[in-house]
């Protein structure tokens, strides 16, 4: 593995996503491309994902951030708790997938909860300039799980084909249909096949 120095972590993002949507075969708009890249570089450090819990920092499940969206004292709130849900659903399902396998929740309820409440921010009331992120969080919901897949490619890099990360794989398409799971299934010789779609 090659050791890369940037001098902008932003540009290296813009770089690895830009690759994964073209490999992909995935579509932005500039201005969701752009959102995805800050999003990216600001989880890129560990202080905005966690959110402080007494004395240590943790992960609030989604269930949590949406309960706080519902109970939000006004519009704004909402809106930011809304959008947390949303970009911490992408990250973790983009990045930390296989730290989801043998949780009770998994990536298909982050995909679920991050597409909806991107879909819910979709249709807030926004004005003037602000109107572009109506479109933004549109195309975030109805192209979450495609971008999921490109952020899993940008967190893999290199391919690791161990036992583990192929059953990883195959248990990620199983759950969420991703086409790029089944595609690198098939380039490792492993045919995915639904379950109850056995032969008797």
């Amino acid at each position: 593995m090659e050791l890369q120095t940037v001098s902008d972590v932003r540009e290296f993002f813009r770089d690895a996503l830009q690759a994964a949507l073209d490999h992909q075969h995935l579509h932005v708009q500039a201005h969701t491309e752009h959102y995805i890249v800050n999003l990216l570089a600001m989880f890129a450090h560990t202080d905005a994902l966690f959110e402080p819990e007494g004395e240590r920092s943790q992960l609030k499940p989604l269930a949590l951030l949406l309960a706080e969206a519902a109970d939000a004292p006004d519009e704004v709130h909402r809106f930011r708790r809304l959008q947390r849900l949303g970009d911490v659903a992408l990250f973790v399902a983009g990045f930390l997938a296989g730290s989801l396998a043998r949780r009770p929740v998994d990536v298909d309820y982050h995909i679920a909860m991050g597409g909806r409440a991107y879909g819910t921010l979709a249709q807030a009331p926004f004005h003037g300039a602000q109107r572009v992120l109506a479109y933004v969080f549109a195309e975030l919901q109805d192209k979450f799980q495609p971008l999921v897949d490109a952020l899993n490619e940008m967190g893999e890099g290199a391919a690791r084909n161990s036992p583990r990360n192929v059953l990883r794989l195959y248990e990620f398409w199983h759950r969420t249909g991703s086409p790029r799971a089944h595609r690198l299934l098939l380039k490792l010789g492993i045919r995915p096949v639904a379950a109850g779609a056995f032969a008797h």
